[in-house]
């Protein structure tokens, strides 16, 4: 069965990021977020996926806008108008997991519809000045399966923790 799986990066204070771009610089959690998703759609708003320099290869993005007129040109890039909607063309993309990467407005909404399988998340070990945060979330409802640690390095500006929580069973 193919999950929806949430992926998100958060300072301790709830930031997620600052000018539409990540506040931070983590190479290692690029490179894991890469390996998580490369060759699976993922599913994004427009400010989202206009905070990219191009499409990132090898994976179908998906992207939620309420503009009706709103269209993109790339391949394998599609337009689609609700999360439901978007999570739809995952599935007829492909049958194996599919990826929510935000932002917060489509974060909060995934996990208000009760849409997300799974929760890969960065735990930045910070309080990161930002504009933009996600904290409506009950983290009770979710359990830790498995977590890894990196440091702080030339590489990675904050210590920081990418996590596996899995929705706890009602």
């Amino acid at each position: 069965m193919a999950l929806t799986i949430l992926v998100l990066a958060m300072a301790q204070n709830g930031t997620i990021g600052s000018n539409n771009q990540l506040p931070w610089r983590l190479s290692d959690d690029l490179k894991h977020f890469k390996q998580l998703t490369l060759g699976h759609p993922i599913i994004m708003g427009r400010k989202t996926f206009a905070s990219f320099p191009k499409p990132l290869p090898e994976r179908a993005h998906i992207v939620i806008t309420r503009q009706p007129t709103y269209e993109i040109t790339h391949e394998h890039c599609y337009v689609v108008h609700s999360l439901p909607q978007a999570i739809e063309k995952a599935k007829a993309l492909h049958e194996g997991d599919h990826y929510v990467i935000g932002g917060a407005e489509i974060a909060t909404q995934a996990v208000a519809q009760d849409l997300i399988d799974k929760i890969w998340l960065t735990r930045v070990k910070a309080k990161v000045a930002g504009d933009t945060f996600f904290t409506d979330i009950d983290w009770s409802a979710w359990q830790e399966e498995e977590s890894k640690q990196y440091v702080k390095s030339e590489k990675n500006d904050y210590d920081f923790e990418i996590v596996l929580l899995n929705k706890k069973s009602t």
